[in-house]
Parts: structure tokens; sequence; C-alpha cells
């Protein structure tokens, strides 16, 4: 995996071409294709890898996995030239030292027990010398995996600072044109991902959904 700066702004769950390109023209700084068959927005292989021949240059390549066997995210990392694997399911740290020096992001699920879990979980890892590149916020909703639309708690992601764990953090949740902005404002997170805060139908991208969002992140984060 080539070294690349961490993204500021991801458009994630892209399924389609047209729409890869839509993210590109905006200016997002990162693309995510999901891996998990249980998600509306999954996409194979095959289908990544020609949405990959046609991204132009500098935009970061994420693929997002949920509990998959570490030799399938290493395989898709490979074919793909994917510049971070994202963590999106209930791996535990010992999972991550099977990864092979993939730069990873590693998605929380901010529930009732707030971030101490998270806190755990990193220790782990950097006694393992297999630590993330980043940390990902997200809306905890049981049963599921993200892209739910839902809302991630803003005030108690804001928390994550007072942590001092060294690591950037990524909001998710909900996220849209509108509410972008504010979100920033609330959490000063180093970067946003959305999915379905950008869609016509879940797998399909709005362009002008996708430009306003793009415009709007941009902004707050600068």
């Amino acid at each position: 995996m080539k070294v690349m700066s961490l993204f500021r702004i991801k458009i994630c769950g892209v399924t389609r071409i047209d729409d890869a390109l839509a993210v590109a023209d905006a200016g997002a700084d990162a693309i995510g294709f999901n891996f998990y068959a249980g998600s509306r927005r999954c996409i194979d292989l095959g289908r990544a890898e020609a949405i990959v021949a046609s991204l132009p240059a500098g935009i970061a390549k994420v693929g997002v996995f949920v509990n998959a066997a570490a030799e399938e995210i290493r395989r898709a990392a490979e074919t793909l030239r994917l510049d971070f694997v994202q963590l999106h399911g209930d791996e535990p740290a010992d999972f991550c030292a099977d990864l092979g020096g993939l730069d990873f992001i590693r998605a929380f699920r901010l529930g009732s027990d707030g971030w101490r879990p998270l806190v755990d979980y990193l220790d782990r890892c950097r006694e393992l010398r297999a630590a993330p590149v980043a940390v990902l916020a997200d809306a905890c909703q049981p049963g599921t995996y993200g892209g739910t639309g839902q809302a991630a708690d803003w005030s108690l992601a804001r928390s994550y600072h007072d942590l001092s764990v060294g690591l950037p953090l990524i909001l998710a949740g909900g996220l849209n044109a509108s509410n972008v902005a504010a979100a920033v404002n609330a959490v000063r997170p180093f970067g946003v991902d959305t999915a379905s805060g950008v869609e016509a139908s879940p797998g399909e991208k709005d362009p002008q959904q996708v430009a306003a969002f793009v415009e709007a992140a941009r902004r707050s984060l600068s």
C-alpha cells in the first residue's frame, strides 16, 4: 500500500463509475468502497476495479470491511491498490496485527459506553504495534454497521479530543450538505465521511448533493 496523507472529505458507498467521477469532480479527497455483503451499498471486487481504473490520480481509495477475513482484506487492498482500509465491524484489536502493515482506520460506533472501549482497544493495538492511522466516529444503532443515516452524538464525539490518543478523528453518521458545517463546528474533527447523505437511493449518488456536501465540508474544515 502506498503512503498517502489522510483525507479530509470522503464519499463512501460508491457503486457506479459515473458516481465516482462526480465525487472526484466535486473535489472530495477520498472515495469509499463497501465490501460488506449486508450493506445496500455492497460492491464486488470486479466492479470496484472498473471504478478505480476510471479515477483520476490523487483521490484516496478506501475499502470498508465488516468482520472480513484478513486474507480477503489484503487481497482487495493489493488488487485495488487501496490507500486505506476501514474496519467497521467487531474486529478485535489482535486482528489488526494480521493486516500485514496496511494503513487502516478503526470505525467506532459511539454508544452509551462512550469512548472507554476505544481507549482499551487502542492500548492493545499499540502493544501489538498495529495501531490505526485514524479513528472514525459513527452513530451506534444496534444490529447495524453504519450507513443508516442516523447522526452520531456530536457532544460525545467532541469529547474524543480529551482522550489525547494522538490519532485524527473522522466524523460520520447522518452527515449531509445542510448539517456538515454545524457538525464540524460542534465536533472539530480532522475529516468527515458520508454515504446516505448524498444519495438519490442506496448506492446511487446524487451529483448535486455530492457537490454541495463537499463545498460545505471544505469551507467548514478550513
